[in-house]
């Protein structure tokens, strides 16, 4: 491909991955992964009581996300930068975006959040009307399989999820079926299964059944 002039692209891993949440007019997207890159949910760089967490990543060896590659006008990148105005702008180099499509020839950008997290005794929750739009994203872009590897792939989902799907604060909500609602409620019950610490009475219980069972004879 010829240089793109005019053209600039970025990786989106949240809220981006769902083109109903955009508000320029883009110019093609392809779902992607970004190599070397950790994703997590993170506090704001300030914190306020009306703070939520944020989705950021950070460099990290071995490690990767899916997400969307978006090719926009650079004439747009000034309202991107508006609308993440938590975060900075890095540089990636092509070799740290994988795509079944052809990489455009253009500068390709990702967003991380603009400072250190603080440290907080009490971390900020997660927004339910956020956290729909950016699975929704994933289900469409990556399938039922994409938006669990979303869950498995993401740190910090012990932080509490404030339920705001009735009355939504985020301020790019999107609409969610009753069958997404299930899709994404089943995900994050089966993360969290994971997540529990073993019980020791249960496990004390279970040892005892294998005793005493005849179905557990060889």
């Amino acid at each position: 491909m010829s240089p793109d002039e005019g053209l600039v692209a970025y990786f989106g891993y949240g809220s981006l991955v769902n083109r109903a949440t955009h508000r320029t007019e883009i110019v093609d997207a392809m779902p992607a992964r970004l190599l070397g890159w950790r994703r997590s949910w993170c506090p704001p760089p300030t914190i306020s009581a009306a703070s939520m967490a944020l989705l950021s990543v950070r460099r990290m060896a071995g490690a990767g996300c899916d997400g969307l590659l978006v090719i926009d006008r650079a004439g747009n990148l000034a309202a991107v930068d508006r609308r993440e105005a938590r975060y900075r702008r890095v540089t990636l180099d092509p070799s740290e975006i994988e795509c079944r499509g052809v990489l455009p020839d253009c500068e390709i950008y990702v967003y991380e959040v603009a400072a250190e997290p603080p440290a907080v005794e009490n971390p900020p929750a997660i927004l339910r009307s956020y956290l729909d739009a950016v699975m929704q994203g994933f289900r469409v872009e990556h399938g039922e399989t994409g938006l669990n590897r979303f869950v498995e792939e993401t740190d910090g989902f012990h932080l509490h999820i404030h339920d705001d799907r009735a009355q939504p604060r985020y301020p790019r909500a999107v609409r969610i079926e009753s069958h997404e609602a299930e899709l994404f409620e089943a995900a994050l019950a089966r993360r969290a299964g994971r997540m529990r610490p073993p019980d020791p009475t249960q496990a004390s219980s279970s040892n005892v059944m294998m005793e005493t069972s005849p179905s557990s004879a060889p």
